[in-house]
């Protein structure tokens, strides 16, 4: 029995930490792969195979990835309550791989799309069935993508025990890495994937991401028996409205003199802080009602107190961390209005300038989302290897600069990107109108696409120095949260 007994706290002590990694990440270049593959050029199979009008194309898109950014709230909701985060990814991973290949065969199907275009002939639009099968794959893959998105990240850092001196410092490095793998993936994403699509048939341009998100899924899979699995804790949504409630609910009672007579509950809050117990703050008293006893709090025989109207100090400062966490997700939206343009008009710009680099190749319009992935895979290796180790010995940061700072320098490069963005389209305009070709917009420009590299470039420093940022800022500061 005691060898038993010894053996089981071996296979339980070594679940999780590094091994881990490469199955994870495995999962994420595949799933990367296919993602990027799918979405990057996906405005031109809208428009020259389905023979959509652009703004009609453009429309389809943001109304896809406004579902995409909404999905993600209830993937999470169903991993935090019931599921657990690797069921959750399995699942929806599942769920996108049949929105792939529905998609998939729609463009080898000729029956399932448009026919091609003739000479001079008016192009014939899909169908009602056709955009059916249509919208409902991109309705499959926003739903899969809502139970993968909140989940992939978090369920690696599960995988290193906080409380572990040895692991503790694996998380940022996680983090790090995690964004030079995804950028790797994208990479050949933007150049093979779309060159495959321009030039050899959407068919395989569609096939060759779906068989890749097929694979992310078997090594996501197989790597099971290693992860370190924590239990669904319920929803954080739920205890976040719980505490509103009854912070309301006793909105008219005078506040304690000690905020050690506010309610603890160790057995209760076990669950919910396995990473360490949240303490009070002197911030935002009014939601400190939540956690004040009274004789009404708890049911008769019941030892735990009816949650809509008496919660713990742990989960009063859950809201209270959530709240000050707003601010910080509220200027995300300026990395969203930068980084927007890129997929939809930046993509268009590159279709109407000369993008040849010899007589007989192009650079393929989708293809130049691969100056904005170089930058940041550069970033990424000149921040780890260079500047971290530099300004450490200046300020005594462990990761060099915080992670504040480093914000803030994505968002003065994102200021930069958009003003950058504004000045090449008005040189693009002023040559199109030289040329007399405003209003023939299937026309080459005489301008190189290289003028669009700058704000590429610009974008991938604000995603390596801002997104990865606000990411890694989010799952420490919250991560007891």
């Amino acid at each position: 029995m005691v060898e038993m007994k010894i053996k089981n706290h071996d296979q339980k002590r070594v679940k999780g930490g590094l091994i881990t990694v490469p199955f994870i990440f495995a999962n994420e270049v595949c799933e990367k792969l296919a993602v990027v593959g799918f979405q990057t050029n996906m405005i031109s199979y809208l428009t020259q195979q389905l023979h959509m009008p652009m703004t009609k194309a453009a429309n389809t898109l943001t109304n896809f990835g406004g579902t995409a950014s909404l999905t993600p709230l209830l993937g999470a909701f169903v991993a935090d309550s019931f599921a657990g985060r690797f069921w959750t990814i399995t699942v929806a991973s599942i769920i996108y791989q049949i929105g792939m290949v529905s998609l998939t065969l729609s463009a080898v199907l000729p029956n399932l799309r448009p026919p091609p275009c003739n000479n001079n002939e008016i192009c014939q639009q899909a169908n009602m069935g056709q955009l059916a099968i249509l919208y409902i794959s991109l309705l499959l893959t926003a739903i899969g993508s809502g139970g993968i998105r909140p989940c992939v990240v978090a369920f690696g850092a599960d995988q290193f025990d906080e409380t572990d001196e040895k692991q503790k410092t694996s998380t940022w490095k996680f983090f790090n890495w995690y964004y030079f793998c995804m950028g790797a993936s994208m990479l050949v994403a933007v150049t093979v994937i779309v060159y495959i699509q321009d030039n050899v048939g959407w068919g395989w341009g569609l096939g060759v991401p779906s068989i890749a998100m097929a694979v992310s899924i078997i090594g996501f899979v197989i790597g099971y028996p290693l992860y370190r699995n924590m239990d669904p804790a319920g929803s954080p949504f739920t205890r976040l409205i719980q505490v509103c409630v009854a912070a309301y609910k006793k909105r008219n009672l005078p506040m304690v003199s000690d905020p050690k007579l506010l309610y603890e509950n160790e057995e209760l809050d076990a669950s919910i802080s396995v990473s360490g117990k949240l303490l009070h703050t002197k911030q935002m008293k009014f939601l400190d009602k939540a956690a004040i006893v009274t004789k009404e709090d708890f049911s008769k025989g019941q030892s735990n107190p009816d949650l809509w109207r008496l919660n713990t100090v742990h989960r009063v400062e859950e809201l209270k961390s959530i709240i000050r966490m707003g601010p910080i997700w509220a200027s995300g939206i300026l990395l969203i209005l930068a980084y927007a343009q890129q997929s939809t008009f930046s993509l268009q710009q590159a279709k109407t300038m000369n993008r040849s680099l010899t007589k007989s190749f192009q650079i393929p319009a989708g293809s130049m989302t691969v100056f904005t992935l170089t930058s940041m895979l550069m970033t990424i290796v000149f921040y780890d290897r260079i500047f971290v180790p530099i300004t450490r010995k200046i300020t005594g940061v462990e990761r060099g600069i915080t992670f504040l700072t480093r914000m803030g320098i994505g968002f003065a490069i994102s200021v930069l990107a958009t003003l950058v963005a504004g000045f090449v389209e008005i040189k693009r305009k002023r040559a199109a109108f030289d040329h007399g070709l405003t209003y023939k917009p299937h026309e080459t420009i005489p301008i190189s696409v290289f003028w669009l590299v700058p704000q590429y470039t610009l974008h991938g420093l604000l995603k390596r120095l801002c997104q990865s940022g606000i990411l890694s800022f989010s799952m420490i500061k919250l991560r007891k949260a």
